[in-house]
């Protein structure tokens, strides 16, 4: 489990690679309820070191990266929790525990994906919701359920990935909705429908699925995570 479950990590954490929150500086200022100036000087210090981070990770440099991000969660986190309002530190800890996971995940050290993203998702739906035409985000969190999906179905867990999958679908839907040509939305829908399809025992996903797998592996969209999936599928439907 835990190969593909890496190549998955990677391959989304490719196609939506994040950047520094431009907006990260800001967010220092006394919130709802008002930070310490240690508080303020640490998350200052922690914008620092995420777009460090960031720098370490795009170069390979996944154990620096990690390192960064790991100094950097704390006062994120704080930041958070002075003033769950203000979107902007939703939207920094959301893509802080996003990056972490991805340098974690080359790491190999799966127990802390999981656990990231368990504590990144809440962060992610909230900001989905505030921001409802951002389909970069809405992708990511949509990705994030899946591969929790994903592990727990490793785990015959079919009752706690089915609503995983169910949430995954309603995003990627509405990305697709809105972009139908766009690969990396396909590709998160494909793999929600898959996923789907192996808890809800209902025949039309798995129908939707294979017909979705079949048009992408024909016109050669499909990713690396699905095809293998949608491989198997059809060669058991042959069967």
């Amino acid at each position: 489990m835990s190969r593909s479950f890496i190549a998955a990590l990677l391959t989304v954490s490719a196609s939506l690679a994040l950047a520094a929150p431009a907006v990260a500086q800001q967010a220092a200022a006394p919130a709802a309820s008002p930070m310490t100036s240690q508080q303020i000087a640490a998350f200052n210090q922690a914008v620092t070191d995420f777009t460090a981070g960031q720098t370490a990770q795009q170069a390979g440099d996944n154990g620096t990266a990690a390192a960064k991000y790991n100094a950097a969660l704390p006062a994120i986190r704080d930041a958070v929790a002075a003033d769950p309002g203000k979107i902007e530190n939703v939207n920094f800890l959301a893509n802080a525990l996003y990056a972490d996971a991805a340098a974690q995940g080359a790491l190999g050290k799966m127990d802390r994906v999981i656990a990231l993203y368990t504590e990144s998702a809440p962060h992610w739906r909230k900001l989905v919701e505030a921001k409802p035409t951002d389909a970069a985000s809405r992708n990511i969190f949509a990705g994030i359920l899946i591969q929790m999906g994903n592990q727990k179905l490793a785990s015959q867990d079919k009752i706690g990935a089915d609503p995983l999958y169910r949430e995954a679908l309603t995003l990627a839907r509405r990305s697709v909705a809105e972009n139908g040509t766009d690969a990396v939305s396909r590709n998160v829908l494909l793999s929600a429908l898959i996923g789907a399809s192996q808890t809800a025992n209902d025949p039309a996903l798995t129908n939707e699925a294979l017909s979705m797998g079949k048009a992408m592996l024909s016109d050669g969209s499909i990713d690396a995570m699905n095809k293998p999936s949608i491989e198997a599928m059809t060669s058991a439907r042959a069967g």
